[in-house]
């Protein structure tokens, strides 16, 4: 009877292990990807960590409100006021909605702030007679 516990401890571990060596591969797989569709090394943190700030990317912010670009201010402006007014929730609107729409237009604006500080922070290259 021992010898048959001992068999079945030992199999359940076996199992156990290989389930998790094969979920921390994949764990690492999509890590990397991740990185890989951020941009990698300095810039994919930055935008890794804005979009664990706003729990959104932004591609998908950009879908939310409507835009193909962060730059169009404009149409992003334009596009939050009116899904803003259109999911009110004393017109029966969606609470929901309205933070989705909130984060995505938070989203955007930390990818402009980001993108002007980069740019506002390159040294100027002296000037070569």
């Amino acid at each position: 009877m021992a010898k048959y516990i001992a068999q079945i401890i030992v199999l359940g571990t076996q199992v156990v292990g290989r389930a998790f060596a094969r979920a921390l591969r994949q764990e690492i797989a999509a890590s990397q990807e991740a990185a890989k569709r951020a941009g990698g090394g300095a810039q994919g943190v930055k935008r890794a960590a804005a979009n664990a700030k706003t729990g959104l990317s932004l591609e998908e912010a950009l879908r939310i409100l409507n835009a193909e670009k962060p730059d169009q201010k404009e149409l992003i402006e334009k596009n939050y006021k009116y899904l803003m007014e259109a999911n009110d929730r004393a017109k029966g609107g969606s609470f929901y909605l309205q933070s989705k729409i909130v984060r995505a237009k938070e989203r955007i604006d930390d990818e402009l702030e980001h993108s002007h500080k980069t740019t506002d922070e390159q040294p100027l290259k002296p000037e070569t007679k």
